[in-house]
């Protein structure tokens, strides 16, 4: 039962209250003192359980039962037709010479107010490799070089410095660990992105993963021809991501998340140099205390350590 915001009682004091005074022989005063409430609120709940027994005692709709001037429900599926024909609602009301404050309503009413809602949301599609270093994540993403407190500080847009110009968060994560491996470039070209995918494996053998496979986004550093070779050269399988679909690349985008609010945006930086500094440091907690809810609340490194204690030496 749907109580409203404002009432005093709900079912089971309603039952009591008709309890007290027709099973225990209260008066209708003390029955409203007890419970809070007027004489008139217990005369009222007592005469609709004489009328409709336990039912009378629940809330009735408010809303009324005949509303004249309420837009004729074959208009509403009219309205309804053209909106699955993707039709806005300013479009509707000149086809059906409706005012567009009527179409609008009855999209909100039918649960069609936004485009979105004609089609079902897709379903998760979660998956999770078993092996450290058979795909590996990444992307890329651009952060404002610090020049003095920003608005985030200030409170105020006003008198900030213009034209300072960019930093590239090139980040890789593993798959099945999460282990990641972060660097702050100059620009995102494909000549750069190379020399962080050739580090980046480094750095994963350094931990004895050999990576097979990389998952990127079509940006044209990863289609161009000299990230073709290097992932040639280094017995790489390069996957990219469909068009338009950055959640492919989930676990990437969850990854940067995370990275910005408990390194970008955690702290107050005075410039980008403290805030490169500070990176190392961000990255070593992630990597080996930091709790990762998909991994069961352990550290990456932790569950590297528990899944390499596992595995076949053939693999490694």
């Amino acid at each position: 039962m749907r109580l409203h915001g404002n009432a005093r009682t709900c079912l089971h004091s309603r039952r009591l209250i008709v309890e007290r005074v027709l099973g225990q022989g209260w008066t209708l005063a003390q029955a409203a003192e007890a419970a809070g409430v007027s004489v008139r609120t217990v005369s009222k709940w007592l005469a609709r359980f004489r009328s409709e027994g336990g039912d009378g005692l629940i809330d009735r709709s408010s809303a009324p039962e005949r509303v004249p001037r309420r837009t004729p429900e074959e208009r509403v599926e009219l309205v309804a037709c053209l909106r699955r024909l993707r039709m806005t609602a300013a479009e509707i009301g000149e086809t059906l010479s409706m005012p567009l404050s009527t179409v609008s309503a009855v999209l909100s009413r039918i649960g069609l107010g936004k485009l979105s809602r004609l089609e079902p949301p897709e379903p998760a599609n979660r998956y999770e490799r078993k092996h450290p270093g058979e795909l590996l994540h990444i992307d890329v993403k651009k952060l404002v070089k610090i020049a003095g407190a920003g608005h985030r500080v200030t409170g105020s847009r006003r008198g900030q410095a213009k034209g300072i110009g960019w930093e590239y968060v090139h980040v890789c994560v593993d798959d099945a660990t999460r282990l990641a491996y972060v660097e702050l470039l100059p620009d995102e070209k494909g000549v750069t992105a190379v020399g962080f995918l050739r580090r980046a494996v480094a750095h994963f053998a350094a931990h004895g993963i050999r990576v097979r496979q990389v998952m990127t986004d079509n940006g044209s550093a990863y289609r161009s021809v000299v990230h073709a070779l290097a992932c040639r050269t280094l017995g790489l399988k390069h996957i990219r991501t469909r068009p338009y679909r950055p959640r492919t690349n989930g676990k990437a985008e969850r990854f940067i998340r995370t990275m910005l609010g408990g390194w970008a945006y955690g702290a107050i930086y005075g410039s980008s140099h403290e805030r490169r500094a500070a990176l190392a440091g961000w990255l070593d907690y992630y990597n080996r205390r930091r709790p990762h809810g998909s991994l069961g609340h352990q550290a990456p490194m932790t569950r590297l350590h528990a899944v390499m204690n596992n595995l076949p030496g053939s693999y490694i």
